[in-house]
């Protein structure tokens, strides 16, 4: 990768993104996998503000697991935070309290450098139209029912919790989104049924065509896991909070009409218009209320997605 194609990439991200302004605080949160990615959005970031930082740490065990205390610390204390991380700080409580906190940011979880050039060549604006056409068709709704091909075929009850876009357009305290972006989400309060991943899903990347991950569901909670790996994952993070790791986390549609093949990055992949994931684990991060030390999702292709008994129209 090309030391111009990340400065470019880290351009987009702090100018149209961010929107930095010269008279704010911006602190780059990375880790020692991430490094390059990390530096060339310190670059981009300090050409535009003085007050600019770059923090890196050992990478985490595993997704959702809190930074350390003064990574968090400086995440809450700045204007603008930036986080390319190899495990993913999305939905941890360091960055919900920065938000809170007033300090609008961007996490880039499990980014490569193909990835995050690939990413950010995007019209972020167009994107943004895209999650207001899906937010329009399903906030309202009192049942989602997503089908596919493959085999899934569960329903979902937000329940009043409020749907999220992730558009990559974050110019207002307290924002947050993921980069790449596009997505409309939500943490619902019960979901029945079956869902099969057979996209991309960690830790086992881009799928091999025929391979399927099989999740079945029954009153908000992972019930049965056909997945070893996975499977030792979630009973891992049950040792420490118990049923909250088998919590079915996240509803979320792809918006980004730019990612037109999966390419075995969740980050990336899951936003890729035309699909769907659901995720396992934590979710307070997101509009819920269960904290687990995980949140794992998995990709769905060619869903069909009903809200209410009327099909919703997708980004493809």
């Amino acid at each position: 990768m090309t030391k111009d194609g990340l400065a470019t990439a880290a351009t987009t991200a702090v100018r149209q993104c961010m929107a930095l302004d010269a008279e704010e605080s911006c602190v780059i949160v990375t880790d020692d996998e991430r490094q390059p990615i990390g530096e060339a959005l310190y670059e981009a970031a300090s050409a535009v503000a003085d007050d600019t930082t770059i923090l890196r740490y050992p990478p985490g065990e595993q997704h959702g697991e809190e930074p350390p205390g003064p990574v968090a610390a400086a995440m809450a204390a700045a204007d603008v935070f930036l986080a390319p991380t190899t495990k993913s700080v999305s939905h941890t409580r360091a960055r919900g309290s920065a938000c809170e906190a007033g300090a609008r940011g961007a996490t880039l979880p499990g980014i490569t450098e193909d990835v995050f050039v690939t990413g950010l060549d995007a019209d972020y604006d167009a994107i943004a139209q895209h999650c207001r056409d899906v937010l329009d068709q399903v906030e309202d709704a009192e049942e989602i029912r997503v089908t596919a091909p493959a085999g899934t075929d569960i329903t979902f009850e937000p329940g009043g919790r409020e749907w999220n876009t992730d558009t990559g357009i974050v110019h207002e305290a307290g924002e947050f989104s993921n980069l790449p972006a596009g997505e409309v989400f939500v943490s619902p309060v019960n979901a029945n049924g079956t869902y099969v991943v057979d996209g991309t899903m960690r830790p086992h990347g881009l799928l091999d065509a025929g391979e399927r991950l099989r999740f079945e569901v029954e009153d908000g909670y992972v019930t049965e896991i056909s997945d070893d790996e996975i499977r030792g994952q979630v009973e891992a993070a049950a040792e420490e909070v118990g049923r909250d790791a088998y919590n079915l986390a996240e509803l979320g549609i792809g918006t980004n009409v730019g990612v037109t093949d999966l390419v075995g990055s969740v980050l990336l992949d899951e936003k890729a218009a035309g699909t769907v994931h659901i995720a396992i684990g934590d979710d307070a991060g997101i509009g819920g209320d269960t904290d687990a030390p995980l949140h794992l999702d998995g990709i769905i292709r060619e869903p069909t997605v009903v809200a209410d008994g009327a099909e919703v129209e997708l980004p493809r």
